[in-house]
């Protein structure tokens, strides 16, 4: 087994590593003064199990075109197997046709990176579960439900003895898209779910938060795959706090976190934002509203998994 990473997030493949009781392989990547990319391994690779640890997060088209050519760098010095590991997949949300004359940029993306001599791909909370059929190749889309429920259950105090008397707690999806999510988390702790549904009444009218669903006297805990401006996120934290929740927190896959996002964070009525270090942190120390959960553990596993031919099923389950 051999792991290489880009420049997206070090700080995630070296967690990574050292859970496989493994070492980054050196490599020297750089750009050219006109911004081309230029990849070198610094070590032997020839019929390894490589995997090429990469989000394609901000600058994202930098980050993809780093991917690739590592991928190609790999293939080319005779490595047995390519795994992409890409815990978060930058331009899923681009997975259909938005409008008349549009790209399905995601599925452009898969097509690419397949290309460039991946054999497989390890991510984790697609935005659309369906982005794994725009892959030719096997994909292992994880989740971060697990990593998430240990926080919760410590942060919020849930007790696992039905004879405890204590408040509720209430999974919440910002939108209808996201049910599903809620409802898997509500199941792991016996808890209730509920829906923010948004909506504009008129042109030049300001978005309506209706939420559907019981969360006063609970606390309330939004779930999302990704988190970006957080204008969203904030509106509907405020709607639920005016609907009578006791708190309100918001666990989100990956914190793209856009411009001043952290800024609106530390000014919502939200408890905190915890994200996953799927993206690099991205907002400044001084935001103490926001924090990560590492998921280092649970790629680390699947890695192992991968390698020794095991089956992956129970992390993504």
């Amino acid at each position: 087994m051999k792991i290489i990473t880009g420049n997206a997030n070090k700080e995630l493949a070296t967690k990574i590593a050292e859970h496989c009781f493994a070492t980054l392989v050196p490599a020297k990547i750089t750009t050219f003064a006109d911004g081309e990319t230029s990849v070198e391994f610094l070590e032997n690779i020839r019929g390894e199990d490589v995997f090429i640890i990469q989000p394609t997060s901000t600058p994202v088209n930098d980050s993809l075109m780093e991917l690739m050519v590592m991928i190609d760098a790999a293939r080319r010095s005779s490595a047995s197997r390519i795994t992409a590991v890409i815990p978060y997949f930058g331009y899923a949300r681009q997975d259909r046709k938005s409008a008349s004359r549009t790209p399905i940029t995601a599925k452009l993306v898969a097509n690419l990176i397949t290309v460039s001599g991946a054999d497989r791909i390890l991510t984790m909370d697609l935005h659309a579960g369906q982005i794994q059929g725009f892959f030719d190749i096997p994909v292992d889309d994880l989740t971060s439900r697990v990593a998430f429920a240990k926080d919760i259950k410590k942060t919020i105090g849930i007790i696992d003895d039905p004879e405890v008397e204590q408040a509720g707690t209430v999974f919440v999806s910002p939108d209808a898209g996201g049910a599903v999510r809620a409802r898997k988390f509500a199941d792991m702790f016996h808890g209730d779910i509920a829906i923010v549904d948004k909506m504009r009444p008129e042109a030049g009218k300001s978005e309506v938060m209706n939420l559907i669903g019981d969360v006063k006297g609970k606390h309330a805990v939004l779930v999302d795959d990704i988190v970006d401006s957080g204008g969203t996120l904030c509106k509907a934290a405020e709607a639920i706090m005016k609907a009578g929740a006791l708190s309100v927190r918001a666990y989100i896959t990956h914190g793209v976190l856009s411009d001043d996002a952290c800024v609106k964070v530390e000014k919502s009525v939200l408890d905190e934002l915890v994200v996953t270090d799927s993206i690099s942190d991205r907002c400044p120390k001084n935001c103490k509203k926001t924090r990560q959960v590492s998921v280092a553990p649970l790629f680390g596993e699947a890695i192992r998994r991968v390698t020794n031919e095991e089956s992956v099923s129970s992390l993504f389950v």
